[in-house]
């Protein structure tokens, strides 16, 4: 029998999307410290937000290949860390419209009005995005996204939201003029020409509901990144230190000394990062700011470990340094997958260094769902090779 029946609906009795999401989801929430009523509330929603691809057979493949995940899974995870004894906050990201199929123009209309409906039962407002929808959702969209959204889950069942949305929607030739514009329509004006230099801007996400301070925040993409230039890309200030932010690099991407303790050998330090490309992000607050008031250095991971028993092992030297506890993230591989973290790589997606003003720095690690596939551990490579697809 192949993976799909002839009909195109998947063996009987096949696992479906939302089964294996919600169960992971669960034990998650578990590990995060959130009880069994909360788990089940932000399972439910998590069905209902994914809509009729929840119940899609795990033999079919995904819809389409969304850019969310190398899988093409529409859901991912992230656990975030602080340094006060507090369990981490579980996030989960997901793609509303998936079911569109490839259709981006409806698979935006299917984003946005999952996300109405989110906002509505939370008594969320959306006015923000009402106002960017002429930018990000044009009738003939480009680019590999339309939208995502992001629930922060806290106790009590109402989580904070947040949008991710494609600069690349009206052309990856305007990104920047989109970004530019939809700063500006959120009272930044000046918040564009304090952004460094970029070879692309793969996100905009809007902060939605009940946060202390809503954020606007601009990811940045920068390829080939010179390894002693990432300290001038944090445009915050008061911002980490140079050396905080270069040693955090090597670490997470495995190159050059291993200040940390990982354990694991390094290889030697090179002079640009030349595989995944690594992201920044920059949070915009106040309205009459100079610059940013936040800075986020995204760390592809996945891209430069074996496997991820090595990626776990520098997260875990990581967290131990900035004074956090590691076990729910060590916990974590267990409530996704069956499999041990060295049959494969990209289960550990990404590290992410976070600092804001007014607040302790805060590591977050990305998990993959990975309904639809695993990447094989690779095997070690000579000393001096640092890149990897």
């Amino acid at each position: 029998m192949t993976a799909a029946e002839p009909d195109g609906r998947g063996r009987p009795g096949a696992p479906t999307l939302g089964v294996l999401t919600v169960g992971q989801l669960v034990r998650l929430c578990g590990i995060a410290g959130l009880g069994p009523a909360d788990a089940s509330a932000y399972a439910t929603v998590l069905v209902e937000a994914l809509g009729p691809v929840a119940e899609r057979p795990l033999d079919l493949p995904p819809l389409h290949r969304t850019f969310l995940s190398d899988d093409h899974t529409p859901v991912e995870y992230s656990l975030s860390f602080v340094p006060d004894g507090t369990p981490p906050t579980l996030r989960v990201l997901l793609e509303p419209g998936h079911a569109a199929g490839g259709n981006l123009a409806r698979n935006g209309r299917l984003g946005l009005q999952a996300v109405r409906d989110m906002a509505l039962r939370w008594n969320i407002s959306t006015d923000r995005l009402a106002d960017l929808e002429d930018l990000f959702f044009p009738s003939a969209p480009h680019g590999p996204l339309a939208l995502w959204c992001a629930l922060e889950l806290r106790p009590g069942g109402v989580p904070r939201m947040k949008v991710y949305l494609n600069p690349a929607a009206r052309g990856e030739n305007r990104s920047a003029e989109t970004v530019r514009e939809a700063l500006r329509r959120l009272g930044h004006r000046r918040a564009f020409a304090s952004l460094p230099a970029a070879d692309g801007f793969p996100f905009v996400a809007l902060d939605l509901g009940d946060w202390e301070s809503p954020r606007v925040k601009v990811y940045a993409r920068h390829d080939g990144l010179a390894v002693a230039e990432a300290p001038a890309l944090c445009r915050m200030d008061p911002g980490p230190g140079a050396a905080e932010v270069e040693q955090f690099l090597r670490t997470a991407a495995g190159l050059g000394p291993d200040p940390f303790g990982t354990g694991v050998r390094q290889a030697d330090a090179p002079a640009r990062i030349t595989g995944r490309p690594v992201l920044t992000c920059h949070s915009f607050t106040e309205t009459d700011g100079e610059g940013p008031s936040g800075f986020t250095l995204h760390v592809p991971v996945r891209g430069y470990a074996r496997h991820d028993g090595e990626a776990l092992d520098r997260a875990a030297a990581l967290l131990h340094h900035y004074g956090m506890d590691a076990t729910a993230l060590l916990r974590a591989p267990a409530a996704i997958t069956a499999r041990r973290p060295e049959d494969g790589v990209g289960l550990l997606a990404y590290l992410a260094l976070a600092h804001q003003h007014g607040r302790p720095p805060r590591v977050t690690a990305y998990l993959s769902a990975e309904a639809y596939g695993v990447h094989p551990a690779r095997a070690p490579q000579p000393t001096g090779v640092t890149t990897a697809g």
